[in-house]
């Protein structure tokens, strides 16, 4: 008997489990209790209850190569950094694509999905649901729960004393959707990640005067356009995991120096910064002042720590982050405490007699989160059939529980240390379950050039789809064409150019480098 799948929620990782579940051959169904498909990418004017919401300027903060699926590039005339109506539209091409929609039910909510009486023996759940006010409820062998994390505000309002007096107007920037409202207003926004950032940026161009307040350790601020294909490489991934062996300051310090150089030669961002083109501009000018911590909200006005004065202020934006909660799940199936849940592999509830329960998209990687939540999809339905077998539950409750050490940090209040993992390592463990994380070895004897390319160039989501279940045979055409894509839209004309003087020395500088940190490795 084909299994039949519950998917909650047809965002981003919704689509890509329907996929994953039909090339499986199981039988999905995905509920979305909106009337569209986008999830957090489609913009609307109000914030809808449970669904993640963005303002109307919102752009991807990874460029079109590295936030595609894998098997399915942006069309090549659309920008490096896709506008969320774009980013939708592509959305809509890959379910109609693969044929997707008519897996879904809209405008129908999960009221609750809980273990059937024979659970331990079948592994099943009865999923309850609402639609038009007509409740239903059905047997499903396996749901996959694809909410998201960006959907209930964090609003730590006992960090900013006297804020219940403030007689202007606060808010969370969840609810920010259009610059107007800041009109000849003084601004003060807290928070100092992509979100925050860019309400600094849009109101500064109305309001009277914007003050910027900036969380725990702050960011750096670079560029769009030096982000482009300048994620974490092979590279760098597998020089760091061979000098880990090397303890105490001397290791940390060759660490350090091998992945400065690295940075250098490809323009790497190891950490994830904030992405803003106006922002050094606007601070530069005045137009965006940077404040201290707040030391007391007054009726009309905030006081910050070491400056002599109060500072009038009319609207407060909580860019404060988020915690999220699955209402429709009972605690014993996904407990969440402190911004995480006990997940294996960021997927799989540790305790549960079957695994038959997978959520994804629970996770911050440090690179594009669409690539990744695929891949955890394709992972997660290769377990749900049983082909991948879980390690026993005391195995994954120690590897949750080592998680769960991390201390909280990031860029806003809540910003849970605990959901972020290292892009390539965490794909090539997925993929390396599942057959499909390329052999660069092998590759370098039969197609030096891919080999070379994978290893120092970007780690775009194409190369997961070079070989095993799922392989597509446009991925080596993709990877080798990726720069050109990505230069497409910044030119008018095609231009005649010899061979690049500066691109055979930047590989040759990559090669000098691996041999160095090989070096260094037995010194």
């Amino acid at each position: 008997m084909t299994m039949r799948v519950a998917i909650v929620g047809a965002g981003a990782s919704g689509l890509a489990c329907i996929k994953c579940c039909l090339e499986e051959g199981l039988e999905p169904t995905c509920f979305e209790r909106s009337d569209d498909l986008g999830g957090l990418w489609r913009f609307t004017e109000h914030v809808e209850e449970g669904r993640a919401s963005l303002y109307k300027s919102v752009v991807s903060n990874s460029c079109k190569e590295m936030s595609c699926y894998s098997d399915f590039p942006f069309p090549e005339d659309y920008p490096n950094y896709i506008p969320n109506s774009q980013f939708l539209e592509y959305l809509k091409m890959y379910a109609n694509q693969f044929n997707l929609l008519k897996r879904i039910q809209f405008k129908t909510k999960v009221c609750s999905v809980t273990k059937r009486p024979d659970f331990t023996f079948s592994g099943q759940w009865e999923v309850v649901t609402l639609h038009e006010g007509k409740q239903e409820s059905a047997v499903f062998d396996a749901v996959m729960v694809c909410t998201g994390f960006l959907t209930i505000p964090y609003l730590p309002l006992d960090s900013f004393p006297g804020i219940n007096s403030f007689r202007g107007q606060y808010f969370h920037s969840r609810q920010y959707k259009h610059p107007d409202i800041f009109k000849d207003k003084r601004v003060l926004v807290i928070g100092m990640g992509n979100s925050g950032t860019d309400i600094a940026v849009e109101a500064s161009h109305l309001a009277k005067k914007v003050s910027f307040l900036m969380l725990l350790n702050g960011a750096k601020c670079i560029p769009l356009s030096n982000k482009c294909l300048t994620h974490p490489t092979r590279a760098t991934g597998h020089i760091c995991s061979l000098l880990s062996p090397i303890g105490g300051r001397a290791g940390q310090i060759v660490q350090q120096q091998i992945s400065s150089l690295f940075m250098f030669l490809f323009r790497i961002q190891l950490r994830e910064p904030v992405l803003n083109d106006e922002l050094p501009g606007r601070i530069i000018t005045g137009k965006v002042g940077i404040r201290p911590s707040i030391k007391e909200v007054k009726e009309n006005s905030v006081m910050f720590n070491n400056t002599p004065k109060e500072e009038p202020i009319d609207i407060i934006v909580l860019a404060t982050g988020y915690t999220f909660a699955f209402p429709f799940l009972d605690e014993s199936v996904v407990k969440v405490e402190d911004g995480q849940a006990s997940l294996y592999k960021y997927i799989f509830p540790a305790h549960l007699q079957k695994p038959t329960l997978a959520v994804i998209g629970l996770i911050k990687p440090l690179g594009s989160i669409l690539p990744t939540v695929e891949t955890q999809a394709r992972w997660a339905v290769r377990v749900l059939k049983g082909v991948i077998k879980l390690p026993p539950p005391s195995v994954m409750i120690k590897e949750v529980n080592a998680r769960k050490e991390n201390k909280p940090s990031g860029f806003g209040l809540c910003y849970c240390k605990a959901l972020q993992s290292d892009y390539i390592t965490y794909i090539d463990e997925l993929l390396t379950d599942i057959n499909a994380k390329p052999n660069l070895f092998s590759m370098l004897l039969t197609d030096p050039l891919l080999a070379l390319t994978i290893f120092f160039g970007p780690c775009s989501p194409y190369q997961f789809r070079l070989t095993g279940p799922g392989k597509w045979e446009g991925a080596r055409n993709a990877i080798m064409t990726q720069w050109d894509r990505a230069f497409k839209v910044t030119k008018t004309r095609i231009v005649q150019e010899s061979s690049s003087l500066f691109e055979s020395l930047l590989k040759l500088f990559g090669f000098l480098a691996l041999l160095m940190a090989i070096f260094l490795i037995f010194l």
